[in-house]
C-alpha cells in the first residue's frame, strides 16, 4: 500500500503543468505578442519557426499513423546499460512561455525581461504531451526534426493514461487502452530513429493505489500500458525512457520499488524523481540511491526545475519563496547511477489557480521574478 508520508505533497496534487498552454498564458499575462506559437498550428506541429528551420517541418500531407491502426505486441527490447545521456546536448525551445513573455517585456520591463531570458528560457525544459495536442505525431516530429537539426535532445514528458490524476486537479488522459496505446505509436513514429528523451506519465504508479481511484482492472490496465509503452518507445535505440517513480517523500523506498517493478521499469532506462516537484537534493539524491539500488542498479533522472530553496511544508501549489534549482545537465553527482537533472516542470508556468495565481500551465510573472531572484543571502536562484 502507498505511504502515509506527505501524500499531500505528491507529484499527484502538483501537476499543474506545461502542457501547451501557451496561448492562454499569454492573454493572461496581457500579453499577445508571438501568438503565432500558440494554438492549432502549434499543435499540428507547425509551431513558430525561426531563420533556418524550415527545412526541418514535416509535409503538411504526414499525419503518422492512423486513427484505426492495428496494435501488435513490441517485443522486449534489450536490457539497458550504462549513461545513455553521457556527452549529450540538451535542446533548448526558443519559444517556451518564459521566452515569449521576454521578448514581450523587453520595450517596457527590460529588467524583468533579461530576468526570464537569462535564468530560464535560456535553459533546456521539457515538452509535455497529452489530450492538448490535436496532433501528437506531428508535434513530437516537428519538435524532432527542429533538435536533430542542431545536434541536440528533447525531452517529453507523456501525460495521457487513462484516468489520469485519480479525477483531482490534472485530471483527464484518454479513454480507453486501445487509445492510448496507439497515442504511445503514434509519438514513437514522431520519434522515429532519432534521439529522445522520455519520462513516461507522473504519478501514474503514485496513485495506482490509492483509496477509490482506480478498481483492480484498472489498475492492471495501467500497468500493462505502462510497460506496453516502454517497450513500444524503446524499439528506437536512441529513445531514452525514465518512467516516474514520485519522490522522496510520497511512498517508501520499498513501496516505490515495487510500484516500479509493477509497471516494467526493468525494460526501461530507469527512474525519474521529484516530477514538478519541490523536494531538496539533500533528500532526493539518498532516496534516489537507494532506490536505485532496490531496483538492482537502476539509473534515475531528477527535476530540479523549481528546488533550489526546498519545498514551502506541504504546500504544493505556487509555493512562495521558492527558487529555481540546479541548471539542466547531464553532469550529475554521481553519473554511474544518476544520468541527469533536468527541468521537467516549465518554470514560471502556474501550478493552478491557488495562491493568487492564473489557471494550470499560464506563465505568471510573479512567480517566475520569484523562483528567478537570488535570495536575501545573496545565494543565486541557480547555483553552479
Amino acid at each position: 500500500m502507498a505511504s502515509s508520508i506527505d501524500v499531500s505533497n505528491s507529484v499527484g496534487s502538483n501537476l499543474r503543468r506545461s502542457v501547451g498552454w501557451a496561448c492562454k498564458s499569454l492573454v493572461l499575462c496581457g500579453t499577445l505578442a508571438s501568438f503565432v506559437a500558440c494554438g492549432s498550428a502549434a499543435d499540428d506541429g507547425k509551431g513558430a519557426t525561426t531563420a533556418g528551420a524550415s527545412t526541418a517541418l514535416s509535409p503538411s500531407n504526414d499525419n503518422g499513423p492512423p486513427d484505426d491502426a492495428p496494435i501488435t505486441d513490441p517485443p522486449t527490447p534489450p536490457k539497458a546499460t550504462g549513461n545513455p545521456l553521457k556527452g549529450i546536448k540538451l535542446w533548448i525551445d526558443p519559444d517556451t512561455n518564459a521566452a515569449l513573455r521576454a521578448n514581450a517585456l523587453e520595450k517596457t520591463q527590460p529588467e524583468v525581461a533579461k530576468l526570464f531570458r537569462e535564468k530560464i528560457a535560456k535553459y533546456s525544459q521539457a515538452l509535455w504531451l497529452g489530450e492538448w495536442n490535436s496532433n501528437v505525431y506531428r508535434k513530437v516530429k516537428w519538435t524532432v526534426d527542429q533538435s536533430s537539426s542542431k545536434g541536440e535532445v528533447p525531452t517529453f514528458v507523456l501525460y495521457n493514461v487513462p484516468g489520469r490524476d485519480c479525477g483531482q486537479h490534472s485530471a483527464g488522459g484518454l479513454k480507453t487502452k486501445e487509445a492510448y496505446q496507439r497515442w504511445v505509436r503514434k509519438v514513437a513514429a514522431g520519434i522515429g530513429d532519432r534521439a529522445a528523451i522520455i519520462i513516461l506519465e507522473p504519478d501514474a504508479l503514485g496513485l495506482l493505489e490509492k483509496e477509490n481511484c482506480l478498481t483492480k482492472a484498472q489498475q492492471e490496465e495501467r500497468v500493462f500500458l505502462l510497460h506496453d509503452a516502454i517497450k513500444v518507445l524503446r524499439q528506437n535505440p536512441k529513445t531514452i525512457v525514465y518512467l516516474d517513480g514520485g519522490h522522496s517523500r510520497w511512498h517508501t523506498v520499498e513501496d516505490e520499488a515495487r510500484l516500479l517493478k509493477m509497471g516494467g521499469v526493468e525494460d526501461a532506462n530507469g527512474f525519474a524523481l521529484n516530477t514538478s516537484n519541490y523536494r531538496a537534493m539533500d533528500e532526493l539524491l539518498p532516496f534516489g540511491k537507494k532506490l536505485s539500488a532496490a531496483l538492482g542498479g537502476a539509473h534515475f533522472v531528477i527535476d530540479t526545475s523549481r528546488n533550489g530553496a526546498g519545498p514551502y511544508g506541504t504546500e504544493w501549489c505556487n509555493p512562495p519563496g521558492r527558487k529555481l534549482g540546479l541548471p539542466p545537465t547531464t553532469d550529475t553527482d554521481d553519473p554511474s547511477i544518476i544520468d541527469a537533472y533536468l527541468w521537467l516542470k516549465r518554470p514560471g508556468e502556474s501550478d493552478g489557480t491557488c495562491n493568487g495565481a492564473p489557471q494550470a500551465g499560464a506563465f505568471w510573472d510573479k512567480q517566475a521574478i520569484e523562483l528567478a531572484t537570488p535570495d536575501a543571502n545573496g545565494a543565486p536562484a541557480t547555483p553552479k
